[in-house]
Protein backbone atom coordinates (compact mmCIF):
# COMPACT_ATOMS: atom_id res chain seq x y z
CA UNK A 1 0.00 0.00 0.00
CA UNK A 2 0.91 3.17 -0.78
CA UNK A 3 1.80 5.93 1.58
CA UNK A 4 1.28 9.83 1.36
CA UNK A 5 4.94 10.24 1.24
CA UNK A 6 5.38 8.27 -2.06
CA UNK A 7 3.42 10.44 -4.14
CA UNK A 8 5.44 12.77 -5.56
CA UNK A 9 4.70 16.32 -6.21
CA UNK A 10 4.39 15.78 -10.09
CA UNK A 11 1.95 13.05 -9.72
CA UNK A 12 -0.15 14.85 -7.38
CA UNK A 13 -0.99 18.02 -9.79
CA UNK A 14 -1.43 15.95 -13.01
CA UNK A 15 -5.09 14.97 -13.33
CA UNK A 16 -7.02 12.75 -16.06
CA UNK A 17 -10.45 13.92 -14.58
CA UNK A 18 -12.36 16.50 -15.98
CA UNK A 19 -12.83 19.19 -13.85
CA UNK A 20 -14.48 22.34 -15.97
CA UNK A 21 -14.07 25.45 -15.27
CA UNK A 22 -14.26 27.46 -11.76
CA UNK A 23 -17.18 29.82 -11.86
CA UNK A 24 -19.21 31.12 -15.11
CA UNK A 25 -17.27 31.87 -18.04
CA UNK A 26 -19.99 34.52 -19.03
CA UNK A 27 -17.63 36.76 -17.65
CA UNK A 28 -14.12 35.81 -19.54
CA UNK A 29 -15.84 35.58 -22.66
CA UNK A 30 -16.78 38.91 -22.02
CA UNK A 31 -13.78 40.34 -21.00
CA UNK A 32 -12.31 38.33 -24.07
CA UNK A 33 -14.43 40.05 -26.23
CA UNK A 34 -13.76 43.55 -25.20
CA UNK A 35 -10.32 42.79 -25.20
CA UNK A 36 -10.00 41.61 -29.01
CA UNK A 37 -12.28 44.77 -30.17
CA UNK A 38 -9.81 47.11 -28.23
CA UNK A 39 -7.50 45.63 -29.97
CA UNK A 40 -9.26 45.46 -33.06
CA UNK A 41 -10.25 49.71 -32.81
CA UNK A 42 -6.17 50.35 -32.12
CA UNK A 43 -5.37 49.13 -35.25
CA UNK A 44 -8.30 51.57 -37.35
CA UNK A 45 -7.21 54.24 -35.70
CA UNK A 46 -3.50 54.15 -35.97
CA UNK A 47 -3.73 54.17 -39.36
CA UNK A 48 -5.73 56.76 -39.58
CA UNK A 49 -2.83 58.44 -37.63
CA UNK A 50 -4.24 58.66 -33.65
CA UNK A 51 -1.37 56.99 -32.66
CA UNK A 52 -2.49 58.06 -28.61
CA UNK A 53 -5.79 56.84 -28.52
CA UNK A 54 -4.33 53.36 -30.64
CA UNK A 55 -1.71 52.73 -27.67
CA UNK A 56 -4.31 53.40 -24.95
CA UNK A 57 -6.60 50.91 -26.35
CA UNK A 58 -3.73 48.46 -27.51
CA UNK A 59 -2.71 48.33 -23.99
CA UNK A 60 -6.26 48.10 -22.43
CA UNK A 61 -6.98 45.31 -24.95
CA UNK A 62 -4.22 43.50 -24.08
CA UNK A 63 -4.25 43.72 -20.08
CA UNK A 64 -8.51 42.28 -20.67
CA UNK A 65 -6.82 39.46 -22.96
CA UNK A 66 -3.67 38.66 -20.31
CA UNK A 67 -6.54 38.29 -17.59
CA UNK A 68 -8.57 36.15 -19.35
CA UNK A 69 -5.50 33.75 -20.36
CA UNK A 70 -4.36 34.01 -16.25
CA UNK A 71 -8.33 32.88 -15.26
CA UNK A 72 -7.94 29.89 -17.42
CA UNK A 73 -4.26 28.62 -16.39
CA UNK A 74 -5.63 29.07 -12.75
CA UNK A 75 -8.61 27.48 -13.24
CA UNK A 76 -6.89 24.43 -15.63
CA UNK A 77 -3.80 24.14 -14.14
CA UNK A 78 -2.20 26.61 -11.46
CA UNK A 79 -4.36 25.31 -8.54
CA UNK A 80 -3.49 21.64 -9.25
CA UNK A 81 -0.41 23.35 -8.86
CA UNK A 82 -0.94 25.30 -5.72
CA UNK A 83 -2.64 22.07 -4.04
CA UNK A 84 -0.08 20.20 -4.96
CA UNK A 85 2.36 21.79 -2.46
CA UNK A 86 -0.30 22.36 -0.03
CA UNK A 87 -1.39 18.80 0.50
CA UNK A 88 2.04 17.74 0.39
CA UNK A 89 3.18 19.85 3.23
CA UNK A 90 0.81 18.07 4.99
CA UNK A 91 2.73 15.25 5.48
CA UNK A 92 0.06 12.77 5.82
CA UNK A 93 0.32 9.20 6.63
CA UNK A 94 -2.06 7.80 4.75
CA UNK A 95 -4.80 6.49 6.79
CA UNK A 96 -6.07 9.72 7.82
CA UNK A 97 -9.98 10.69 7.31
CA UNK A 98 -10.46 14.24 5.03
CA UNK A 99 -13.12 16.55 4.09
CA UNK A 100 -12.96 18.65 1.38
CA UNK A 101 -15.83 21.69 2.06
CA UNK A 102 -17.23 21.87 -1.49
CA UNK A 103 -15.87 19.48 -3.43
CA UNK A 104 -17.50 20.42 -6.71
CA UNK A 105 -16.07 18.31 -9.63
CA UNK A 106 -13.53 16.77 -7.14
CA UNK A 107 -10.22 18.41 -7.92
CA UNK A 108 -9.15 18.43 -5.00
CA UNK A 109 -10.74 15.71 -2.86
CA UNK A 110 -8.83 13.26 -5.98
CA UNK A 111 -5.66 14.91 -4.93
CA UNK A 112 -6.01 14.05 -1.39
CA UNK A 113 -7.42 10.80 -1.92
CA UNK A 114 -3.96 9.77 -3.70
CA UNK A 115 -1.92 10.91 -0.11
CA UNK A 116 -4.36 8.65 1.84
CA UNK A 117 -4.52 4.95 0.35
CA UNK A 118 -5.75 3.33 3.54
CA UNK A 119 -8.11 6.36 4.66
CA UNK A 120 -11.48 8.27 3.82
CA UNK A 121 -11.60 11.39 1.55
CA UNK A 122 -15.05 12.87 2.07
CA UNK A 123 -16.44 15.35 -0.44
CA UNK A 124 -19.44 17.79 0.71
CA UNK A 125 -21.52 20.12 -1.72
CA UNK A 126 -24.76 21.07 -2.32
CA UNK A 127 -24.08 20.86 -6.31
CA UNK A 128 -24.82 24.23 -7.55
CA UNK A 129 -23.84 25.68 -10.85
CA UNK A 130 -21.11 27.97 -9.86
CA UNK A 131 -18.62 25.56 -11.19
CA UNK A 132 -20.02 23.84 -14.92
CA UNK A 133 -20.98 20.93 -14.78
CA UNK A 134 -21.37 20.23 -10.97
CA UNK A 135 -22.74 17.27 -10.29
CA UNK A 136 -22.46 13.95 -8.14
CA UNK A 137 -22.38 12.13 -11.18
CA UNK A 138 -19.58 13.94 -12.79
CA UNK A 139 -17.53 14.02 -9.60
CA UNK A 140 -17.76 10.06 -9.47
CA UNK A 141 -16.38 10.15 -12.63
CA UNK A 142 -13.73 11.96 -12.54
CA UNK A 143 -12.96 10.09 -9.11
CA UNK A 144 -13.16 6.87 -11.07
CA UNK A 145 -10.34 8.65 -13.70
CA UNK A 146 -8.09 9.15 -11.22
CA UNK A 147 -8.42 5.69 -9.61
CA UNK A 148 -9.44 6.65 -5.95
CA UNK A 149 -12.88 5.64 -6.20
CA UNK A 150 -12.59 3.22 -3.49
CA UNK A 151 -11.71 5.70 -0.67
CA UNK A 152 -13.59 8.50 -1.13
CA UNK A 153 -17.23 9.37 -0.76
CA UNK A 154 -19.72 11.93 -1.25
CA UNK A 155 -22.20 13.48 0.32
CA UNK A 156 -24.73 16.26 -0.24
CA UNK A 157 -25.25 18.74 2.23
CA UNK A 158 -24.78 22.45 2.99
CA UNK A 159 -21.36 23.20 4.83
CA UNK A 160 -22.84 26.02 7.15
CA UNK A 161 -24.62 22.70 8.93
CA UNK A 162 -23.00 19.80 7.79
CA UNK A 163 -24.02 16.50 8.76
CA UNK A 164 -21.19 14.89 10.26
CA UNK A 165 -20.18 14.39 14.13
CA UNK A 166 -17.68 16.53 16.30
CA UNK A 167 -14.01 15.53 15.77
CA UNK A 168 -14.27 13.39 12.85
CA UNK A 169 -11.56 14.17 10.25
CA UNK A 170 -7.95 14.52 10.41
CA UNK A 171 -7.95 17.36 8.08
CA UNK A 172 -10.44 19.92 6.74
CA UNK A 173 -9.68 21.49 3.72
CA UNK A 174 -12.24 23.97 1.17
CA UNK A 175 -11.04 25.50 -2.16
CA UNK A 176 -13.13 28.35 -3.55
CA UNK A 177 -16.15 27.39 -2.13
CA UNK A 178 -17.62 28.94 0.86
CA UNK A 179 -17.26 32.62 -0.82
CA UNK A 180 -20.41 31.19 -2.95
CA UNK A 181 -22.71 30.98 -0.07
CA UNK A 182 -25.55 33.23 0.02
CA UNK A 183 -22.90 35.22 -2.82
CA UNK A 184 -25.49 37.75 -2.99
CA UNK A 185 -25.39 38.51 0.02
CA UNK A 186 -22.01 40.45 1.24
CA UNK A 187 -22.47 40.20 4.97
CA UNK A 188 -24.27 36.44 5.22
CA UNK A 189 -23.04 35.23 8.54
CA UNK A 190 -23.58 31.81 7.36
CA UNK A 191 -19.73 31.76 5.77
CA UNK A 192 -18.49 32.00 9.29
CA UNK A 193 -21.19 29.17 10.33
CA UNK A 194 -19.09 26.91 7.79
CA UNK A 195 -15.58 28.32 9.17
CA UNK A 196 -17.77 27.38 12.73
CA UNK A 197 -18.26 23.79 11.24
CA UNK A 198 -15.29 23.32 9.69
CA UNK A 199 -13.61 23.94 13.01
CA UNK A 200 -16.37 21.66 15.11
CA UNK A 201 -16.05 18.56 12.86
CA UNK A 202 -12.06 19.15 12.98
CA UNK A 203 -9.95 16.60 15.61
CA UNK A 204 -8.13 18.32 18.25
CA UNK A 205 -4.38 19.42 16.99
CA UNK A 206 -5.05 18.79 13.52
CA UNK A 207 -5.31 21.69 10.44
CA UNK A 208 -7.47 23.21 8.73
CA UNK A 209 -6.88 24.37 5.41
CA UNK A 210 -9.50 27.26 3.46
CA UNK A 211 -8.31 28.63 0.33
CA UNK A 212 -10.87 31.61 -0.98
CA UNK A 213 -11.31 34.99 -2.43
CA UNK A 214 -12.54 38.66 -0.89
CA UNK A 215 -13.29 36.96 2.61
CA UNK A 216 -10.55 34.95 3.32
CA UNK A 217 -9.06 37.67 6.37
CA UNK A 218 -12.14 37.52 7.71
CA UNK A 219 -12.36 33.80 7.95
CA UNK A 220 -8.71 34.36 9.64
CA UNK A 221 -10.12 36.60 12.54
CA UNK A 222 -12.75 34.52 13.21
CA UNK A 223 -10.53 31.40 13.60
CA UNK A 224 -8.49 33.79 16.12
CA UNK A 225 -11.42 33.97 17.94
CA UNK A 226 -12.20 30.59 18.11
CA UNK A 227 -9.58 29.99 19.63
CA UNK A 228 -7.74 28.40 17.19
CA UNK A 229 -3.72 28.04 16.85
CA UNK A 230 -1.45 28.98 14.38
CA UNK A 231 -3.67 31.06 12.42
CA UNK A 232 -2.12 32.43 9.39
CA UNK A 233 -4.03 33.81 6.01
CA UNK A 234 -1.29 34.78 2.70
CA UNK A 235 -1.70 35.19 -0.49
CA UNK A 236 -1.76 32.14 -2.80
CA UNK A 237 0.04 34.24 -5.85
CA UNK A 238 -0.26 34.86 -9.32
CA UNK A 239 -0.93 30.60 -10.26
CA UNK A 240 -4.90 31.02 -7.87
CA UNK A 241 -5.54 34.40 -9.44
CA UNK A 242 -8.76 34.72 -10.93
CA UNK A 243 -8.97 38.50 -12.31
CA UNK A 244 -8.73 41.87 -10.87
CA UNK A 245 -9.14 42.23 -7.01
CA UNK A 246 -9.79 38.22 -7.18
CA UNK A 247 -6.76 36.39 -6.07
CA UNK A 248 -7.79 33.86 -3.49
CA UNK A 249 -5.37 33.76 -0.60
CA UNK A 250 -4.73 30.65 2.02
CA UNK A 251 -6.43 30.49 5.86
CA UNK A 252 -4.50 27.71 7.60
CA UNK A 253 -4.87 26.81 11.25
CA UNK A 254 -4.56 24.44 14.32
CA UNK A 255 -7.12 23.50 15.96
CA UNK A 256 -6.62 23.43 20.18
Amino acid sequence: MRTARAVTHLELREHRGDYGFDGSLVGPCAIGAAGVMLAGAAGVHHRVGRRRSAVLELSSGLVLLITVVVYLHTTRRGKFAVWAELLNGLQLRGDERVLDMGCGRGAILAMVAKLIPGGKAVGLDLWTADQSGNRPGTTLRNLGAESVSKHCALVTGDMSAMPFSDSSFDAVLSSAAIHNIDRHHRQSPRRLQAVDEAVRVLKPGQRLMIADLAWASAYAKHLVDLGMEDVQCRSLGWRFWYGPWAGAKLVTATKT
